[in-house]
């Protein structure tokens, strides 16, 4: 019998051990495709691409289309020719194995990839100069906007860091260069050749490694699942370039800015700050932005995650200024017309919705409406006051699933399964050990199951054994992480985005688990 069912691991590039400071696309990544296949699985979910800003966030980047220089292997370049050898090895400060330290990490290796990029202007061959002149020329609807957004920020960024200036985007550059004025633009390209190439170089070395890895992948039967955000930074090309798309008053600061609003986890809303869309004018250009926006995910990975789906629906806007999300409203979204328009140009792609948090009749008919699978997230399911045992309804629970969806037993922006079960109220055990073993139970057997792993192992079982079409379960709870393996806590800064673990824990036992639930619940047929 022919299914869709697949299954497959979460887990970011950037989590891998075995490189110098910060996972790469290098032969970590291979080693964790070749275990993905012996487990049987047949997706890889990773976060955004990009190059990465604010608080060190996948979510918050520097550009949607550019690929981040941090995820570049440098003994890859340096076996490539593309590097010097001796310039690339890392300080004894920066270690292979341990948490992400973006602040170091930044500060040695971006300066290291400048110099490979010189070294590659300097040496490469005929073939990779032709490979490199012709990845120019295919990219420059959106490299040639990269490149010289990043070259401005770099110099207006250390004069405005001098001036203690806080909140640092382009605002505070000139107001030509602000405008993103064609002829002062080209002025400042014509000025900064050597810069500006550098920057392109550096995309090329991206591009060259993901391209790589993910035909790898494929070749090994694994698909990658892309995340796209649906706001971009305030500070990215992606607003600075097309500044007209956006609601911005004439220096560049919005008008009104993205969050969502108050709800039973915050009294205040969340205030995330993005600039929002002027739908009407992208409306007009028939959402090429938008077009080319996926075009390029696509070109990345095998299928498209959007995140916050509800935003196209109807979107929360915040009067710029404002400190909570408190005073923001509802303002309809441009709905089916952007997917019409996407499928009119890309036909029928594949796209995960988002749909978790606020969602509303009207967003569950666009999501239906475009076909597009939404999310269910076991951690939701055993709410003690939404899941009592008088009636085990909620939507979140296995047996409640459409096929049409994509289970998780959490997402990046949720606890370690096994941080929640170890902080959960016993009651939540005791419901959720009950469902996943069918039977009556004490909470003191309930908490037992928790604490010795068994729990969560049975929820990962659960998930693959679902109706779902697509179960995705990410690596921390595959290896049994407590909190210590979160990947991001919303609202805050600091430690976020930095886990990493052993590859050594990509055990052949381990594999031979997973490998054995897909099969029995028919995911890798």
């Amino acid at each position: 019998m022919k299914t869709n069912r697949k299954s497959g691991i979460l887990v970011h590039p950037t989590s891998f051990s075995g490189s110098a400071g910060i996972g790469t696309l290098g032969t970590p990544s291979f080693k964790f495709i070749d275990w993905l296949a012996e487990a049987g699985q047949t997706l890889w979910q990773i976060l955004p691409l990009g190059p990465t800003g604010y608080g060190d966030s996948p979510y918050a980047s520097f550009s949607t289309f550019a690929g981040n220089p941090l995820l570049i292997d440098l003994d890859d370049l340096a076996s490539r020719g593309w590097a010097d050898p001796a310039s690339v090895a890392a300080p004894d400060y920066i270690k292979n194995s341990g948490r992400v330290d973006y602040g170091a990490v930044v500060w040695w290796k971006n300066p290291v990839l400048d110099a490979a990029a010189d070294f590659f202007q300097k040496n490469c061959s005929a073939a990779d100069r032709a490979a490199y002149e012709a990845f120019k020329n295919d990219n420059s609807a959106w490299l040639d906007n990269y490149a010289n957004f990043m070259s401005i920020k770099a110099v207006y960024d250390k004069k405005a860091a001098d001036e203690k200036v806080s909140g640092i985007w382009f605002k505070y550059w000139p107001a030509d260069l602000r405008a993103c004025d064609p002829s002062a633009v080209s002025k400042w390209n014509a000025e900064h050749v050597q810069e500006i190439e550098r920057i392109k170089t550096i995309q090329f070395f991206f591009a060259r490694q993901w391209g790589e890895l993910k035909n790898y992948a494929n070749e090994k039967g694994i698909k990658i699942i892309g995340d796209i955000p649906i706001f971009v930074a305030p500070d990215s090309a992606d607003v600075w370039g097309s500044q007209k798309f956006f609601q911005l008053q004439a220096d560049g600061t919005p008008k009104a800015v993205a969050g969502v609003p108050p709800d039973y986890f915050s009294a205040t809303g969340q205030l995330w700050g993005n600039p929002l869309y002027d739908w009407d004018a992208m409306a007009k250009t028939d959402y090429y932005w938008w077009v080319a926006r996926i075009r390029r995910l696509l070109e990345l990975v095998d299928i498209a995650r959007i995140d916050h789906f509800r935003g196209f629906e109807a979107y929360w806007s915040v009067p710029f200024g404002e400190e909570t999300a408190v005073k923001g409203e509802w303002i309809p979204g441009p709905g089916a017309a952007l997917f019409d328009a996407i499928k009119k140009e890309l036909g029928d792609i594949p796209i995960i919705a988002e749909d978790l948090g606020l969602i509303t009749e009207g967003v569950r008919a666009l999501r239906d409406g475009c076909g597009f699978p939404g999310m269910k997230v076991l951690q939701f399911a055993f709410d003690p006051g939404e899941a009592g045992k008088d009636g085990m309804v909620n939507a979140f629970l296995p047996h409640m699933y459409e096929k049409n969806c994509v289970v998780y037993t959490g997402t990046h922006d949720n606890q370690t399964m096994q941080g929640w079960l170890d902080s959960a109220g016993d009651e939540a055990v005791q419901i959720t050990a009950e469902y996943a073993y069918g039977r009556e139970m004490s909470a003191e057997e309930a908490r037992r199951l928790a604490k010795s792993g068994e729990l969560r192992k049975a929820l990962v079982r659960d998930a693959i054994a679902s109706a779902a079409d697509t179960a995705v379960i990410p690596m921390q709870d595959v290896l049994g992480v407590g909190d210590e393996g979160r990947m991001n806590a919303p609202s805050t800064v600091g430690t976020n985005w930095t886990w990493r673990f052993d590859l050594a824990d990509l055990t052949d036992a381990r594999a031979k688990e997973l490998s054995f639930l897909s099969k029995i619940y028919g995911r890798n047929i």
